[in-house]
């Protein structure tokens, strides 16, 4: 038997490309926040393979995936343009005198109310006020569902996304994920397979909390991907198994907290962050547990064959010979197929100082343009001090 090493760890260095992976969660308003992170990973010139979102993450996918960073219609100014036309000017003093007269949280509390009432004409509208509204006011009765419609998000986010360019070798893989509402699994849209259109990535935007409408797809009734995962790394991970990953992650909900609840309000408001918050610390260590795991199986395997071939310069033995044969192919299964191994990782995380439960329905000019900025300077700090977790 002819061993070349040499050539072998060449083959597999060839079969285990690197892709470099943007993640974006959900989180309704919150989501101006990854609007600002691409805009200055794209200053950077960072380009990404793999594009990944759930519910208004996916929307910011979607618009990333389907432009070109540097070309005339950038995607980093198509996302912005989005949320600033999905930014609603309450009064008119506000963009002006915010500060003066507004805090962070006076601010929450008024645009989340306006968009409880009368929703966002280029995102919602209220159907409970045709629909239901008496049933508001009669005791023992829920609500009628859904209370939100949103046909309009889909026509805003037509004018954002060319769907045609979906899918092209020049563009950035899509994966959007959304859950089946009878069946509790994820349903996971990828580009690379499907000709992804406005209804998938609007399916994963169907936050039934907030009452939203589900999406009829295909024979299947879908709701919001976060309901299963707010961070869809997971899913990238299974879809791409065979290619390494340099993952960016943005995580709009804190993982830290100093400040106890001191109501309901807070409560909920920790809870919700909790719940929603990036949780794929355990993938990450699967990964390095599994890289470990190859790599010595790599050492026992290059030292096996060394040791097999001497075994048959001094005679055959056709039952050796036939098992070694089956374990080399499951070896080349595994090397090949092993999953894909999270090389690095960059965490860009939005800081919070006011605790606010309805923030992220907080659509109004002041902190979507707040957020922006935030989510800007934030990816230029983790990106300077090269904030890199094996």
């Amino acid at each position: 038997m002819e061993i070349n090493l040499n050539k072998q760890q060449e083959e597999e260095k060839k079969e285990s490309p690197v892709e470099t992976v943007l993640v974006l969660q959900g989180g309704g308003s919150l989501g101006a926040y990854e609007c600002g992170v691409y805009k200055t990973l794209a200053k950077h010139k960072i380009k990404f393979d793999i594009v990944s979102g759930t519910s208004i993450g996916a929307l910011n996918a979607a618009i990333i995936a389907s432009h070109n960073y540097e070309s005339r219609k950038s995607s980093a100014k198509e996302l912005e343009n989005f949320w600033l036309e999905l930014a609603e000017t309450l009064v008119p003093l506000q963009q002006q005198f915010s500060s003066v007269y507004f805090t962070d949280e006076m601010r929450a509390i008024l645009a989340s109310m306006y968009s409880a009432t009368f929703g966002n004409h280029k995102a919602f509208f209220p159907v409970w006020v045709s629909s239901g509204f008496f049933n508001l006011l009669q005791p023992f009765r829920p609500p009628p569902y859904p209370l939100f419609d949103i046909t309009p998000l889909k026509k805003t986010l037509n004018r954002y996304v060319d769907f045609t360019n979906l899918g092209k070798s020049n563009r950035p893989r899509l994966i959007v994920t959304s859950t089946n509402i009878q069946t509790s699994e994820p349903v996971i849209s990828d580009s690379k397979h499907i000709s992804i259109d406005v209804e998938h990535v609007i399916a994963s935007a169907g936050f039934p909390f907030y009452g939203i409408a589900w999406t009829q797809k295909d024979d299947r009734y879908l709701w919001d991907g976060s309901l299963l995962s707010n961070t869809p790394l997971r899913e990238v991970i299974d879809s791409s198994p065979t290619s390494d990953k340099i993952v960016y992650l943005v995580n709009i909900f804190p993982h830290y907290q100093k400040l106890l609840p001191q109501d309901m309000f807070e409560a909920w408001h920790r809870v919700r962050d909790i719940i929603y918050t990036d949780k794929t610390d355990n993938n990450i260590r699967l990964s390095t547990i599994m890289s470990r795991h190859l790599s010595l199986s790599k050492e026992m395997h290059d030292l096996l064959m060394i040791s097999c071939a001497r075994f048959k310069e001094k005679g055959n033995d056709a039952d050796f010979e036939d098992r070694f044969d089956k374990m080399e192919l499951e070896y080349n299964k595994l090397a090949r197929r092993r999953g894909a191994i999270i090389k690095d990782i960059v965490r860009i995380e939005r800081p919070e100082k006011t605790h606010f439960l309805f923030e992220d329905a907080d659509f109004s000019v002041a902190t979507i343009k707040k957020l922006i900025r935030q989510g800007e300077e934030d990816t230029d700090k983790a990106l300077a001090t090269k904030n890199w977790n094996q």
